[in-house]
């Protein structure tokens, strides 16, 4: 009978895990899935590169902007309400995509995934922290959950070309019903609800500011070549923001509960992990923006080759984030980081030399050096910033970094669009973008050699 009540909770424990996993896979899922559909969604729906960057934008501001307040509604509603809600949003939307008949229907439940990706993101860590209490089985529970990273971002081109290929573009978001429906099946059953803080209070000056700064930053950036830079909308646009910024700053140093501590930069490996975040980002959205379109528009691939062509930067991320944890325990973060972001570097530089003739083995060298590079530097970066603060304030620390790398991912889309939108032709642009991006990567790693775990704060 022992044995017997050891195998059920056994099974129960990882029938939880995966229904926590799938939850976290799909918010991974959409961000790469997407961007081998581009070309199909522009064919179908139309609009040009800013309406393809919106497509992918849409998304990662909700993400971003919302990532930092969802940690509190979780504690004051239950982290398990707050992820099935979540789950219930993503699964609607997502079959609601699959039929939009417009670019701009397709943008607004974009906004809508973005909040149920958030929504998922912190709530599936509580629950972790709660359904495994022991710490070796929550830490071999996590590292199963974060090797579920790896393999979203590994799969999501390959399959996300096989869908468009063979059932059309709208056959992506389609994709995510039925991994939402099993993880809500699975969380309803087996998860247990968190302890609800209904004296929890939540910052509302705070949140709406930071996601308006991060939405008119965007409209910015995404539209100055449509409206020229000069003119008063985007000159507007850019003071805008600078003003949402201020306000947002203003409030989190005077209010009772921020959202983003800002004692927490007082700490030198805090405040250059949160650069370093957004900089490993903007390299990695930016590049999977470019890349698709140059293999499809210019190299005619289709979406499924397109794919299989990103999968030498997606297969390291797959399984070198284990290797690099290994390392990060015997010699510390800094190193890595900085290897990581000088691997990023360099597979970017040779990038540059790619055009339409260019044989596909400097493509596929440069894009494993880049996969290599962000697998050194994310697990890294993780691992500095949550062991440079104290216990009670990793939970901000660790919603601070989820929350600038995703406006890293936004800012990357919308600088590299918007240089590829404003060039002569395609080639330069992507050119200048790689150029761009390769300095952006190179500044990392002279950041992270420079002040990560160089104090504790």
């Amino acid at each position: 009978m022992q044995i017997q009540s050891s195998s059920t909770s056994k099974l129960v424990k990882a029938l939880l895990l995966l229904g926590l996993s799938l939850g976290y896979f799909m918010v991974l899922l959409d961000m790469t899935v997407v961007s081998v559909a581009l070309p199909a969604i522009r064919d179908d729906l139309g609009g040009g590169i800013a309406g393809l960057q919106w497509v992918v934008n849409a998304y990662t501001i909700v993400f971003a902007g919302l990532l930092l307040s969802m940690g509190a509604i979780a504690d004051k509603l239950g982290a398990k309400r707050v992820y099935i809600g979540g789950l219930a949003l993503f699964l609607a939307a997502s079959a609601i995509s699959a039929v939009v008949p417009s670019l701009g229907a397709l943008i607004s439940l974009r906004a809508i995934l973005g909040v149920g990706g958030a929504a998922l993101l912190p709530a599936s860590l509580t629950l972790f922290v709660h359904s495994f209490p022991e710490p070796a089985q929550r830490a071999r529970a996590l590292g199963i959950w974060a090797a579920v990273t790896g393999i979203a971002m590994a799969a999501g081109p390959v399959i996300g070309g096989l869908l468009v290929d063979s059932l059309g573009w709208r056959s992506i978001f389609l994709l995510n019903v039925p991994l939402a429906v099993i993880s809500l099946i699975l969380t309803s059953q087996f998860v247990n609800e968190t302890n609800r803080n209904p004296q929890q209070s939540f910052d509302l000056v705070g949140q709406v500011s930071a996601i308006a700064a991060i939405v008119v930053l965007s409209f910015a950036l995404m539209e100055g070549e449509s409206y020229g830079w000069n003119s008063p909308v985007i000159l507007g646009a850019f003071s805008l923001a600078l003003v949402c910024a201020i306000v947002f700053l203003m409030v989190e140093a005077k209010g009772k509960t921020p959202l983003l501590p800002l004692q927490l930069f007082r700490n030198s490996t805090v405040s250059a992990g949160m650069i370093a975040g957004m900089a490993i980002n903007i390299g990695m959205s930016g590049i999977l923006f470019i890349l698709p379109l140059f293999f499809q528009q210019l190299r005619g691939l289709s979406a499924h080759m397109a794919g299989l062509a990103l999968l030498p930067m997606m297969i390291p991320m797959a399984f070198n984030p284990i290797f690099t944890g290994r390392i990060v325990g015997r010699i510390g973060a800094r190193i890595p980081m900085t290897i990581g972001f000088s691997l990023g570097a360099l597979g970017t530089l040779l990038q540059i030399w790619v055009d339409v003739n260019t044989s596909y083995a400097l493509t596929l060298l440069g894009l494993l050096l880049i996969g290599f590079g962000v697998s050194f530097t994310i697990p890294s970066l993780m691992t500095a910033v949550i062991s440079s603060v104290p216990k009670e304030q990793t939970g901000a620390a660790s919603g601070a970094l989820n929350s600038s790398r995703q406006l890293g991912a936004t800012l990357g889309v919308a600088i590299l669009g918007s240089i590829l939108s404003g060039s002569e032709s395609f080639i330069a642009g992507m050119h200048m973008s790689l150029v761009v991006t390769t300095a952006i990567l190179f500044g990392g790693s002279l950041l992270s050699f420079a002040f990560i775990g160089r104090t504790k704060g």
